[in-house]
Parts: structure tokens; sequence; C-alpha cells
């Protein structure tokens, strides 16, 4: 009987170990899934941050493009001004020198005419 008993008892450890032993497997694999999905979600995180620095650095890159074009448009229409009046002044300036001359033609013909005029009298 005692025997029995003992055996039985054996037996129940036995079992008990042996569920013991499952359970830890169990755990350990649940630890492990765990695991998989953490450094699963790390490299996630990883990836979004690289992609968002990248566009960071895209729209960087852009916004220079557009200051450095803009500069350009801004130079070129600045240089095009100054010609434009440097190409009026000198307009200007010819206008008033016909002008200018002109009129001296005009008075050289006055003092011929008079001149003229005189000679004319002093012969009458």
């Amino acid at each position: 009987m005692e025997n029995y008993e003992a055996l039985h008892e054996e037996e129940q450890q036995e079992e008990e170990q042996k569920e013991e032993q499952e359970e830890e497997q169990e755990e350990q694999e649940e630890q492990e899934e765990e695991q998989e999905e953490e450094q699963e979600e790390e490299e996630q995180e990883k990836e979004q941050k690289e992609e968002q620095e990248e566009q960071e650095e895209q729209e960087e890159e852009e916004e220079e493009q557009e200051e450095q074009e803009q500069e350009q448009q801004e130079q070129q229409e600045q240089e095009e001004q100054e010609e434009q009046e440097e190409e009026e002044e000198q307009e200007e300036e010819e206008e008033q020198e016909e002008e200018e001359q002109e009129e001296e033609e005009e008075e050289e013909e006055q003092e011929e005419q008079e001149e003229q005029e005189e000679q004319e009298q002093e012969v009458n």
C-alpha cells in the first residue's frame, strides 16, 4: 500500500513538474514574442524618423533653391531697371544737346540776318 502511495506521489510530482515546465516554456515564448514586437516597433519608429528627416532635408533644399531663384530674379530686375534708367538719362542728354544746338543755330541765323539788315541799311 505504501508503495502504491509513493508511486502515486511520484507520478503526481512528475505531472506537476511537467506542467511547470510547460508553463515556463509558454512564458518564455510569450516573452520572446513581446521582444520581437518591441523590436519591430522600434524599427518602425526608426524608419519613420528617417523618413521625416529626409523630408525635412528635402524641404530645406527646396526652400534654399526658391530663395536663390528669388534673389537671382531680384538681381536681374534691378539690373534691368538700372539699364533702363541709364538709357533714359542718355536719351535726355541727347535731346538736351540737340536743343542747345538748335538754339545756337537759330542765334547764329539771327545774327547773320541782323548783320545783313545792317549792311543793307548802310547801303541805303
